[in-house]
């Protein structure tokens, strides 16, 4: 925006009449043309294919912290217990395991997490044959939509290809419905969730852009801003009216925006550029962009430590930022998802069965888990049973005693 509205006409005037003059039937411009590229804000759509595409497919940093979620959750072990009893070879471990033809459990479910932290929503579709389901197969969340029941709460579910559109409704004889819906909290919506990626949208817009203007800047040599001053022939009126709006549509059009970033200006004569405040090549981008990766961290809940972002980490080290993320992140995650697939697809293996998870798999817990463990052991009053069961182990025949 070209601010020749900066200071009040009469001042204007005051600064381009000569002392004693009288003022002129048509007013004289000012010879002072302020050159700033501020303007107002212009932030990224917020559907989902733009989220995914300048979010993920554009953000190193976002596109890292999906990975990082997905692959670290998806490594974590299912466990399967008959009530208190943890069974070692079942039909449903097997599915997790093998859910379909093309995937093994951990890319399948890699898909599950990532779907969660791109769209704030997964779908996981059980396809039955015989009475039994047979394959797991994870549907893209653009593609689904939930159809309201009268209610208003999903009764069915449609996805879409192309120009075909599929229902999927609960099964007529059982009631059950073979496509699972998980969401992650959304404060305006009762049916879809709200994403990380759309939480941290202005910040990954900041981060894309500052990384946009540099280029540009790197492109086109940088030069700084500031202000074109007319100094005409002693005596020679000031810009008119019309002079002054086309110098200043032509300064809009050539050099206003990140494309033209440090674009070398041509003047012309009586036209004198004086530098009046820092440009975007002046002003420390890298800290500005640190700071917009470091909001994009804190929406994921990865700790910056672990992206290699300088600045205010609160971690002393790695292996307690490290820790931090599974504790924090990535174990309730799947904690999550233990309990929505124990609530969805364990009973139609059996009523009494639930999922859980090993989390003593996970090497970066191990040292929190073996304070655990010399805590329990030098507890005295306590069963053997009972300290397996508060280590998270099912009980032994003959353990319930101290």
């Amino acid at each position: 925006m070209f601010n020749d509205w900066f200071r009040p006409a009469s001042v204007r005037e005051a600064v381009t009449r000569p002392t004693g003059s009288v003022a002129p039937e048509q007013k004289a411009m000012s010879p002072l043309i302020a050159l700033s590229l501020a303007g107002r804000a212009s932030w990224g759509p917020r559907d989902y294919a733009s989220l995914a595409r300048e979010g993920v497919m554009q953000n190193a940093i976002a596109y890292r912290c999906v990975r990082m979620i997905a692959e670290a959750a998806a490594s974590v072990p299912w466990l399967l217990y008959d009530g208190a009893t943890e069974l070692e070879d079942h039909p449903l471990l097997a599915l997790l395991a093998k859910p379909n033809g093309q995937d093994d459990g951990r890319a399948l479910f890699e898909r599950w997490y990532a779907y969660l932290q791109c769209a704030g929503n997964s779908y996981l579709e059980a396809l039955s044959a015989g009475g039994a389901v047979r394959e797991l197969y994870i549907l893209r969340p653009d593609r689904v939509r939930a159809v309201p029941g009268p209610r208003g709460w999903p009764a069915a579910y449609t996805y879409t290809v192309g120009n075909q559109t599929t229902t999927i409704a609960p099964d007529r004889d059982t009631g059950f419905m073979p496509l699972l819906h998980a969401t992650l909290f959304h404060p305006l919506d009762d049916t879809y969730g709200f994403s990380p990626i759309e939480a941290a949208a202005r910040a990954i817009d900041i981060h894309n852009a500052g990384g946009a203007w540099t280029k540009s800047l790197l492109d086109n040599a940088a030069r700084p801003s500031g202000a074109l001053v007319y100094k005409g022939p002693e005596g020679a009126a000031n810009l008119t009216t019309d002079q002054f709006e086309r110098l200043k549509r032509e300064l809009e059009d050539a050099y206003q925006g990140a494309g033209n970033a440090g674009r070398p200006m041509v003047l012309e004569g009586g036209l004198d550029w004086k530098s009046m405040s820092f440009a975007p090549a002046d002003l420390d981008f890298a800290n500005s962009r640190d700071a917009a990766a470091r909001e994009i961290a804190l929406a994921f809940g990865v700790p910056p430590m672990l992206l290699g972002i300088p600045g205010d980490n609160t971690f002393s080290n790695y292996r307690e930022a490290n820790l931090s993320f599974w504790r924090q992140t990535v174990l309730p995650l799947v904690g999550r998802t233990a309990s929505q697939l124990t609530r969805w697809l364990a009973p139609r293996f059996g009523e009494t069965l639930h999922l859980g998870y090993d989390a003593d798999a996970v090497d970066a817990v191990a040292l929190d888990r073996e304070s655990t463990w010399d805590k329990l052991n030098a507890a005295t009053f306590l069963t053997l049973n009972e300290k397996r069961a508060a280590a998270g182990y099912s009980t032994l025949d003959g353990g319930d005693v101290i």
